[in-house]
């Protein structure tokens, strides 16, 4: 499945249907009268918030959304159908943009949500609603009111509780794919992840959601790269797992760099629970890693870790630290129970 985690489409809801023009002809019946209804309503646009769903991809095929219109009225006051409200399903962690990207609409943060985003017109009035003392024979009536309509972006947001940032090759695909059941493609090369990556870890009975984005580069904030986009992915995250390479000629720099652009994005990503852990330990000399760990300890003014994602050194004491900052979840029952349980990853 593609992962498309922006979009742009099109909505307008159901104009109202139109009154109805009618006069009652029955036998042994003088003086009839109007009888025309009233129009029906036209159909809403309805989001719906459902789980299972975690890309937007659906949306590139289909872009323009557009509600039935209310039936016209009849003779014997009959009111005409309304339009049915046309639901669109979108992942959890959607929002809902105005079209210059400057406005957030609507957000979706719980499965089951559903929020009327048009209303539908109201239908037009029959002529019997224009009948008076002055007015015994009506023949005007109502067109029905028209429908909303406008553009707007569909932006998603993976939810999870810590992600994963750091350079290219920092080793943050071999730690999701070591800690979950993800399978996040890993190579030598920089750019190795092109799309997020969630994953469940189950960790002393408890499961959390764990996020890896794409690497980030000096400059990411301004395009460089990838850019920036996918840093919206965790910024609902309640811990970033900073991973630095410690076989990189300057990992300190390397912190620097990512922290930097974290806080040139904003949106809170600077202030979050940091945990630091130096990747790869298992390449270089204990001496020499140790020598690294303080270094960047004294950057960073925090603990940093030693971890080794692919031999597996260090990983307990980091879903330690990863599960004490996140809130607590319910426990997950026996070990068999949850090696049963299903999961599909991203």
């Amino acid at each position: 499945m593609h992962f498309l985690d922006q979009a742009k489409i099109f909505l307008r809801s159901g104009h109202g249907g139109p009154g109805a023009v009618s006069f009652r002809r029955e036998k042994f019946l003088e003086y009839g009268g109007p009888d025309g209804g009233d129009g029906g309503k036209g159909g809403d646009i309805v989001f719906e918030a459902v789980p299972g769903l975690n890309t937007l991809i659906d949306f590139r095929y289909t872009q323009h959304f557009r509600a039935p219109r209310g039936k016209g009225g009849a003779g014997s006051n009959r009111t005409g159908a309304g339009g049915d409200d046309l639901i669109i399903k979108v992942p959890v962690g959607t929002q809902i943009l105005s079209e210059d990207k400057e406005e957030v609409l609507a957000d979706f943060t719980e499965p089951g949500v559903r929020t009327v985003f048009l209303r539908g017109g109201d239908g037009g009035r029959g002529n019997a609603s224009y009948k008076s003392s002055t007015n015994r024979a009506p023949r005007q009536h109502g067109t029905g009111w028209p429908g909303q309509e406008m553009w707007v972006w569909l932006r998603l947001k993976l939810l999870a509780d810590a992600g994963l940032v750091g350079l290219p090759n920092a080793g943050k695909s071999t730690f999701i794919n070591a800690v979950t059941n993800a399978k996040a493609k890993v190579g030598d090369y920089p750019f190795t992840t092109v799309r997020p990556q969630l994953g469940v870890v189950r960790h002393q009975g408890r499961e959390f959601v764990l996020a890896d984005i794409p690497g980030l580069i000096e400059g990411a904030a301004d395009g460089a790269g990838i850019g920036d986009r996918f840093l919206g992915h965790i910024e609902r995250c309640k811990v970033l797992l900073h991973l630095v390479d410690a076989t990189a000629n300057k990992p300190v720099e390397n912190y620097r760099i990512v922290r930097g652009e974290l806080e040139a994005y904003g949106a809170g990503l600077e202030d979050k629970p940091e945990v630091i852990a130096l990747n790869k330990v298992d390449a270089i000399e204990p001496a020499e890693a140790k020598k690294l760990a303080t270094k960047l300890k004294r950057a960073s003014k925090a603990e940093v870790l030693l971890l080794s994602g692919a031999g597996g050194d260090g990983i307990e004491t980091v879903l330690d630290r990863l599960t004490a900052l996140i809130a607590p979840t319910e426990p997950l029952g026996s070990p068999e129970t949850a090696e049963d349980e299903p999961w599909s990853p991203v």
